[in-house]
């Protein structure tokens, strides 16, 4: 017998609170349970966490002490009840009672009369509570990311902080080998599946809603991937001509590396670096799925294996590892588990890549920097700092109507029902 959609949802947002990644424990999760219940568990893990910090700030005011460490998934299960009746369209007293009937599940029986009594005293104090809560948790953001988006972005602020609170849409890239955007369109729509066109990538489709990938026409035969629109502008930049020799340097899941390929059927050849190995396995998976040629290696890209040999590569693309703040929407894990002193951390690592890479880009080559961040110490701040130290590298101007300019690059801000929050830099290597 399947467990409880609740219960599991609990017992997968109490591991987040341990430090685990919502990508790495809902795959199990989602197997635990009947495959009807699966959109559900999603809505509510994704949902929680989006809206965490406000639910969170709520129900320490309907405690009157704090739960001990080892109940985190009775606190969880709290949350999705305060979730439910906040942001859901369950009927109340179906969340309450939902809710109080997976205690039994969590064998803490103890806490069904506190569960019950912390949900309806929501109901019934809703308003007020809400009204104490402090400008950034009703935001939904952890205070020290609300006030940097404010700082950083303070015309744009309101819009980019609605967008993270937001299920973002489910955007195809079609497979500009297999058909055009337009035949897919019409193989959508003869489905019944609406759609429309993206504005930013001539291979991009916007679904109206969100489905199994099961059910896209001819996925499985390489038809489409699923690829934000803000990331299928990374292939697009690049521009890789017939005959180049291609490095992404920090390619998993593959999906850019996927669309170079697509983009262009004589490239010499295309590197797929990633220095996790099972994340490389999923660039693996795609470019099979896609029937696809590339060279997979592992390797960081701070310290490139030997066997790449220096200046042997007429591109290079860094999607660098970053604090992914322009992605919350799709990673809302992030609001728990990243701090503030992560993002130094990450700025070093970003500049140690570019600095082990450069040498491996040919005189005249080009590299495209690519972040899914939007703060300035990931992006401009980097580039500025290599370029400095680079007395042969060249910061190309970048004059796309899309996005904004920031320092020597592009940045897009995420956007309800638009594009992730991406930056684009292209460095040239003077010949």
């Amino acid at each position: 017998m399947s467990r409880g959609t609740r219960a599991e949802a609990a017992t997968t947002l109490a591991a987040v609170f341990d430090g685990k990644s919502l990508n790495s424990v809902l795959p199990t999760a989602l197997a635990n349970i009947d495959p009807r219940d699966r959109a559900l568990l999603q809505q509510l893990c994704y949902g929680t966490l989006r809206h965490y910090p406000a639910l969170n700030a709520v129900l320490n005011q309907l405690l009157s002490k704090p739960l001990k460490e080892k109940d985190r998934d009775l606190k969880a299960l709290l949350l999705i009840g305060l979730y439910q009746l906040s942001g859901t369209r369950v009927p109340d007293h179906a969340a309450v009672s939902t809710t109080v009937e997976a205690i039994r599940e969590l064998n803490k029986t103890w806490a069904k009369g506190l569960t019950n009594a912390i949900l309806r005293r929501y109901l019934r104090e809703r308003d007020a509570l809400e009204a104490q809560l402090e400008e950034a948790a009703a935001a939904g953001y952890p205070t020290w990311l609300f006030k940097k988006i404010g700082k950083q972005w303070p015309d744009q602020a309101r819009e980019i902080l609605a967008a993270g609170n937001e299920q973002p849409p489910m955007t195809l890239r079609v497979n500009q080998r297999v058909q055009t955007r337009d035949h897919y369109l019409e193989k959508l729509a003869n489905a019944g599946i609406g759609a429309k066109a993206g504005s930013l990538s001539g291979q991009a489709i916007v679904l109206d809603q969100a489905m199994d990938v099961a059910d896209l026409p001819d996925f499985e035969r390489g038809a489409v991937s699923v690829q934000d629109e803000a990331a299928q502008l990374a292939a697009i930049l690049l521009n890789a001509q017939p005959g180049e020799h291609i490095l992404d340097a920090c390619s998993a899941p593959g999906g850019k590396t996927c669309h170079i390929l697509e983009g262009q059927s004589a490239v010499a050849s295309v590197v797929a670096m990633d220095i996790d190995p099972l994340r490389l396995m999923r660039v693996a998976e795609n470019t099979v799925r896609l029937q696809l040629p590339a060279q997979l290696l592992e390797g960081d890209a701070a310290a490139p294996p030997e066997v790449l040999v220096a200046a042997s590569f007429d591109a290079i693309l860094v999607d660098a590892p970053c604090s992914a703040t322009g992605v919350i929407r799709r990673h809302p894990d992030i609001k728990l588990l990243r701090r503030e002193s992560d993002i130094p951390q990450l700025a070093t690592r970003q500049l140690s890549i570019l600095q082990g890479l450069w040498p491996l880009l040919k005189p005249g080559g080009r590299l495209l920097y690519a972040s899914c961040s939007i703060l300035a110490e990931e992006n401009s701040r980097v580039i500025g700092k290599f370029l400095v130290a680079q007395d042969d590298a060249t910061a190309s101007v970048m004059e796309q109507n899309w996005g904004v300019a920031s320092g020597c690059g592009r940045q897009l801000l995420p956007s309800t029902n638009g594009p992730d929050g991406l930056f684009y830099a292209q460095l040239d290597k003077n010949a």
